[in-house]
């Protein structure tokens, strides 16, 4: 069921102004860690257990299960933290995720699925920008101690080709 901000306030499942501001804002402050190479704050945006996966479209309609990343606990994200910080070698660049406007549908239990356009450029030492991908996030978020955070981040690439590797999250 999709609710709306001008449904009743009887349904406690009713999106509120506050709560739409607040999964975006969750999305802005992700955006702005994986920006700022802020990468050790990166796992705090879930929970634990938690799903992170960047998937083709093509697999995805498909139902294939081959994904680029995928990552099922915090402990798996803590550990591409470190292999993306210590351990992988690649050219130093920008990065800028710039996230479409949310859709956002609740469920059960105070979770809500929401789906939101997301394009990453990335601007090299030289100073050239490029368009390094393009899809579509898929998140459950849920609320966990008065704060929201990701249950699930699937990231569904348009392409299932990046022009360089992927060492980073999206």
């Amino acid at each position: 069921m999709t609710t709306s901000a001008a449904q009743s306030a009887s349904d406690p499942r009713a999106l509120t102004a506050e709560l739409v501001w607040r999964i975006e804002d969750l999305n802005t402050r992700y955006a702005r860690a994986l920006d700022d190479a802020a990468y050790d704050d990166w796992p705090d945006f879930f929970t634990d257990p938690c799903l992170y996966k960047i998937w083709p479209r093509e697999n995805m309609e498909d139902g294939l299960g081959g994904a680029l990343l995928f990552f099922d606990s915090k402990a798996m994200l803590r550990d591409r933290v470190l292999c993306t910080k210590d351990v992988c070698i690649f050219n130093p660049h920008c990065t800028r995720h710039f996230i479409g406007r949310a859709s956002i549908d609740a469920r059960p239990g105070n979770t809500w699925s929401v789906r939101s356009n997301v394009s990453v450029m990335q601007t090299d030492a030289e100073g050239r920008s490029r368009l390094f991908a393009v899809g579509e996030y898929r998140d459950l978020v849920v609320e966990e101690k008065g704060l929201l955070k990701f249950r699930e981040k699937v990231v569904v690439l348009d392409s299932y080709t990046l022009e360089s590797h992927l060492a980073e999250p999206i």
